[in-house]
């Protein structure tokens, strides 16, 4: 699915489960894809647990930028594709999240597109060395729960346990959460089931892949 918005089109991966019983919806790092271990293997548990999942590649990275630029005007494009794809997939509960400033986005606009919570996955408290520019104040702010997974060696620091519903902090990761993804999506898996309806009846849904010929950027440290 293609989605325009004033930064250019957003390209939307979605998979569904029959009778989901919530959408999430996860996106990149500033210099990322959708093809990062940790959101593969989070898409992977979380329709395991029946949840139907939107891979968000952002107008910026479709547009080949490795810095996602003005927060506002990143938001302003978030909502937009977020819009979208709740009137595509009407009623359900709505998780969002992404990996690092993925992370930061979902946390900003949490209230503004309805999300029941947030899952923020290498969550970037402060640049690598810059403790004083700490960024947890997005964390305190997104006015809903916020499960935070980062790794005991990011560069980027670890939040405090007061600034999250929950924080889970993985042995031997780094800020690409690459080591076992998969731990990474059984504890996203584990959380985002209490904000969903009843457990799904059937079996894994189909995939809605993007229109068009334009691909989506996979290079990237995944940041």
């Amino acid at each position: 699915m293609e989605v325009t918005t004033p930064r250019g089109p957003a390209l939307v991966e979605i998979d569904e489960v029959p009778d989901a019983r919530l959408l999430l919806v996860l996106t990149h790092g500033s210099a990322g894809g959708v093809d990062a271990p940790d959101l593969l293997a989070v898409r992977e548990a979380a329709m395991g647990v029946g949840a139907s999942v939107a891979l968000v590649t952002q107008a910026f990275r479709v547009a080949g930028a490795r810095a996602p630029g003005s927060p506002d005007r990143q938001d302003e494009a978030w909502e937009i594709v977020l819009s979208e794809l709740r009137s595509r997939l009407p009623g359900l509960p709505l998780v969002q999240g992404g990996r690092s400033n993925g992370a930061r986005v979902a946390c900003r606009t949490a209230k503004a597109v309805g999300a029941a919570a947030v899952v923020a996955l290498a969550f970037p408290l402060h640049p690598p060395g810059r403790p004083e520019r700490s960024r947890a104040g997005e964390l305190r702010g997104a006015g809903v729960d916020v499960l935070v997974v980062n790794g005991d060696r990011d560069p980027f620091g670890v939040p405090d346990a007061a600034d999250a519903a929950r924080l889970v902090v993985l042995p031997g990761e780094g800020h690409d959460l690459k080591k076992d993804p998969a731990r990474v999506g059984e504890v996203v898996a584990g959380w985002i089931t209490r904000y969903g309806g009843p457990p799904r009846q059937g079996s894994r849904g189909r995939r809605r892949r993007p229109r068009g010929d334009q691909a989506a950027p996979t290079s990237g440290s995944g940041r």
